[in-house]
C-alpha cells in the first residue's frame, strides 16, 4: 500500500512539473488545497481496497467451509453406503419403472468406458460443428474421451435414449423453470439423465436416491425432508431445487461449470484436492488425471447426453410415449390420507398416484404432521374437489388412522429407517455404537429376544438426522462441558478437531455464518479459542 501511495505522489509531481513549464506557477495555498484533495482520493481508494480484501477473505472462508461441509457429508455417506440392503432398495421401486429399467439397463452395463473406443460414421468435423452450433452457455469440449460418450448416447443405446427422451417431455420443463429461478444454465438439466436416466425413484447401491441421486446427509443439508413416510429426494421438484442450490454453491466455490458439475459427482473436497495436485489449475482437463476414476467420465457423459438430446433425430431415435400426464394440479393435504382412499373414491389408478407422488414411500400422506402436497392429473381435479369430505372418512381406520401411522415403540415418523445387513464379526453392541443407539432399542425395533445374530440378517435402525437421539445427548453433554452461558450468547471453547461446521451442528438454529459474524472471524479457528454462540 505504501508503494501505491508513492506511485501516486510521483505521478502528481510529474503532472505539476509539466504544468509548471507551460503555465504560471500556482500559489502555495492552491497547491496545498489540491494536494489535500488528492490525498483524500487516495485514502478513499485505500478504504475501497480494504473493503474488497475483507469481502474476498469472507468469500474464501465461506468456500472453504462449504468444501469442508461437503467433504464431511461424503465421509458419513461412505460409512453407511454398504448398509442399504437389496430389500430396502427394491421396496422403493414401482413396477412400472422396474420393468422399464430391466428392458434397457444392458445398454449401459455392457461397455467399459475406460477401455472402449467407439467409431462413428459421423466425421469428427461434423461432431465439432454440431457442438458449436448448440451455442451452449457451458463450454462443451471435444476430444476422444468426449467423443466416446457422444457416440454412446447417440448410437449405442437407442432403446434407452428413446425412453429418456419420452420422459424428458414431462420432466425437462420442470427443471428449466427451477434453474431459471436460480439463474443457472439450462444445459444442467442433462445431469439428471446421467444420474438416474430420469427415474424419480432410482436407488443406487450406495443408497443415493431419486432423480438427482442425493445421499442422506447431503439431502438433509439442502433441506430435503426424510422420515419414515416422506423422502423428498424422490420428489422431482424439491430434489431438482436442492440440486440447483448445490450447483450454485459449487459454482461459487470453483468459478467454473465443468468443475461444479464434477463436484456434484464426487464432492467439492475431491475436486479441490485435484486442483491442488494439478498445481492450482482450474482447467478441467488439467485436473482430469487427479479426479476419482468414477468422476473422470462425468463431464464427458454430460456432453454426450446433451448432444444426444439435441441431435437424436439425426440418429433416427424416436421418443417413446410415456404414461405421464401433460397437465397436473397440486393440492395441499393437511390430514392423513392414503393413496388407496384417493384411488377408491375418485377412481384414479394407484400407480398414477405413485408415479406423480413418489416421495410418499408407503403411499400415505402424513397430513396430520403438517402441510404436504399431492399432485393429480388435471382430469381428476373436479372429482377430488367434489369428494374431499368422503375421501378422508373412507376406510380411515384401516388406511390412515394414527394407529396405522405408528411405527415401533418409541419411533416417530420423523425418523428415517435404515436396513442394516449383518456381516461377519458383527454383534449388537458394535452396531448400536456405530449408529448411536442402544442395544435395547435394536432389540425392540427388530423383535429380538436375545443378542444372537446371523450373517445376512436384516436389522432395522431408526435415526433422526445424521445422528441418533443418544448421540445428540452426548453432543449436548460435551457442549455444556466446554461452554458457559450469558444472557445473549454462549461462550464455547474450541477443542482439537473442531471446525465451525461441527460447532454449529451442536447448536440447533445456529449457522456457520452466525458464528463468523458475531465473532468477526473467518473459518480459521484454533484449540483454546473462545467463541460466542448466539442463543436461539
Amino acid at each position: 500500500m505504501k508503494a501505491f501511495k508513492t506511485i501516486l505522489t510521483v505521478l502528481f509531481l510529474m503532472s505539476f512539473t509539466l504544468t509548471a513549464t507551460g503555465q504560471e506557477i500556482k500559489t502555495r495555498g492552491k497547491l496545498l488545497k489540491e494536494n489535500a484533495e488528492l490525498r483524500s482520493r487516495v485514502d478513499s481508494l485505500i478504504r475501497e481496497l480494504e473493503v474488497y480484501r475483507l469481502e474476498k477473505s469472507v468469500a474464501d472462508s465461506l468456500a472453504a467451509e462449504m468444501i469442508e461441509l461437503m467433504a464431511q457429508n461424503a465421509e458419513l455417506e461412505e460409512e453407511i453406503a454398504e448398509e442399504y440392503s437389496p430389500e430396502m432398495t427394491d421396496s422403493l421401486l414401482s413396477l412400472w419403472y422396474i420393468h422399464r429399467q430391466m428392458e434397457v439397463t444392458k445398454e449401459l452395463t455392457e461397455y467399459d468406458m475406460d477401455s472402449v473406443r467407439f467409431t462413428s460414421d459421423v466425421p469428427d468435423a461434423v461432431l465439432i460443428e454440431r457442438l458449436e452450433n448448440m451455442n451452449s452457455f457451458i463450454t462443451l469440449p471435444f476430444n476422444e474421451t468426449v467423443k466416446n460418450y457422444m457416440v454412446l448416447y447417440s448410437e449405442k443405446m437407442p432403446t434407452k435414449m428413446a425412453s429418456i427422451l419420452g420422459l424428458s417431455s414431462y420432466y425437462m420443463p420442470i427443471f428449466e423453470d427451477i434453474f431459471n429461478r436460480y439463474g443457472l444454465p439450462q444445459e444442467l438439466k442433462a445431469m439428471a439423465i446421467i444420474e438416474s436416466a430420469l427415474n424419480p425413484v432410482a436407488v443406487s447401491r450406495a443408497g443415493a436416491k431419486g432423480m438427482w441421486q442425493f445421499m442422506y446427509n447431503t439431502a438433509k443439508t439442502y433441506g430435503l425432508k426424510i422420515d419414515s413416510y416422506v423422502d423428498e429426494r424422490l420428489d422431482v421438484e424439491k430434489a431438482a431445487d436442492a440440486a440447483a442450490r448445490y450447483l450454485l454453491d459449487a459454482y461459487n466455490i470453483f468459478g467454473d461449470w465443468c468443475l461444479a458439475i464434477s463436484s456434484y459427482n464426487c464432492g467439492a473436497g475431491n475436486v479441490n484436492k485435484a486442483i491442488k495436485r494439478a498445481g492450482g489449475s482450474r482447467d478441467f482437463w488439467s485436473i482430469y488425471p487427479y479426479l476419482p476414476k468414477e468422476t473422470r467420465g462425468y463431464m464427458p457423459a454430460f456432453v454426450g447426453a446433451l448432444y444426444a438430446m439435441t441431435y437424436y433425430k439425426e440418429y433416427g431415435i424416436v421418443p417413446e410415449p410415456v404414461q405421464m400426464p401433460a397437465h397436473t394440479d397440486t393440492f395441499e393435504i393437511r390430514r392423513n390420507l392414503h393413496f388407496d382412499q384417493i384411488s377408491e373414491v375418485i377412481g384414479i389408478p394407484k400407480d398414477e398416484l405413485q408415479n406423480l407422488n413418489p416421495q410418499y414411500i408407503h403411499d400415505i400422506i402424513p397430513g396430520n404432521e403438517g402441510v404436504f402436497v399431492l399432485k393429480l392429473p388435471y382430469n381428476f381435479t373436479n372429482a377430488f374437489l367434489d369428494n374431499q369430505d368422503s375421501l378422508y372418512t373412507h376406510k380411515t381406520v384401516d388406511m390412515a388412522s394414527s394407529k396405522v401411522l405408528e411405527g415401533p415403540a418409541g419411533v416417530t415418523s420423523t425418523q428415517e429407517r435404515i436396513a442394516y445387513k449383518v456381516k461377519s464379526g458383527d454383534y449388537l453392541g458394535r452396531i448400536a455404537s456405530r449408529y448411536g443407539v442402544t442395544v435395547k432399542q435394536l432389540q425392540q425395533w427388530n423383535n429380538l429376544r436375545g443378542t444372537n445374530l446371523r450373517i445376512g440378517q436384516t436389522l432395522y435402525i431408526y435415526r433422526s438426522g445424521s445422528a441418533s437421539s443418544s448421540s445428540s445427548g452426548a453432543t449436548s453433554s460435551a457442549s455444556s462441558a466446554s461452554s458457559t452461558s450469558t444472557s445473549n450468547y454462549i461462550t464455547y471453547t474450541v477443542k482439537s478437531g473442531d471446525s465451525l461446521y461441527k460447532i454449529a451442528q451442536k447448536y440447533p438454529g445456529v449457522s456457520v455464518n452466525d458464528i463468523m459474524r458475531i465473532n468477526s472471524i473467518s473459518s480459521n479457528i484454533k484449540p483454546g479459542m473462545k467463541l460466542k454462540i448466539p442463543k436461539t
